[in-house]
């Protein structure tokens, strides 16, 4: 029997987190996606401890800080495409500076040299990404998928989901139907 489930990894990584910091011991302030401060400094035994205890959920301690900035700015764009209200208040680029108190100038340079692709790039991936979740999961019109990702139109949509996949909507979504009949998938 196969049971399909579908799950937030934000929520699911702030309840490892709790859990293993509050099993440490470890008075902390959880910030936005992937910051903790913690009330009082670690010595190196305490901070391996807790190195090995989140590495054990794949949840990496990141201490080169343009490092930590790049994730950062990735968790940022995550909050933004899938449809965080506040963030979806803003363009991309406003939102970032103001997020993380950096120019937008000085982030997208950072991103760029570092991932090897632009800001603007790695949104429209994402985009594209919850698209096809959005397709997969969901029985939404492709308008209304547009609509949920501030496409100015299914069209726009379509370019780029064309140019990142190599295939249109319309057809991906054909695919998927076909795959849910073949194996008798149900919502």
């Amino acid at each position: 029997m196969t049971i399909n489930v579908k799950f937030d990894y934000n929520i699911l990584c702030r309840k490892v987190l709790c859990e293993q910091l509050d099993a440490m011991g470890l008075e902390y302030s959880l910030l936005g996606v992937g910051e903790i401060i913690l009330n009082k400094t670690p010595d190196n035994a305490q901070m391996l401890v807790i190195t090995e205890n989140l590495s054990a959920y794949g949840i990496e301690i990141i201490s080169n800080q343009q490092i930590a900035l790049i994730q950062r700015i990735k968790d940022a764009i995550t909050l933004v495409v899938n449809g965080d209200e506040e963030a979806q208040k803003y363009n991309v680029s406003t939102y970032l500076s103001e997020k993380l108190d950096y120019s937008y100038a000085y982030l997208s340079n950072l991103f760029s040299e570092t991932t090897h692709t632009s800001i603007e790039n790695f949104v429209i991936l994402k985009k594209i990404d919850v698209a096809k979740t959005l397709i997969i999961e969901n029985d939404l019109t492709l308008t209304e998928i547009a609509y949920k990702l501030n496409y100015s139109s299914v069209a726009h949509l379509s370019t780029q989901f064309k140019k990142t996949t190599g295939l249109t909507p319309s057809s991906f979504q054909k695919i998927i139907k076909k795959r849910k009949e073949k194996v008798g998938y149900r919502n």
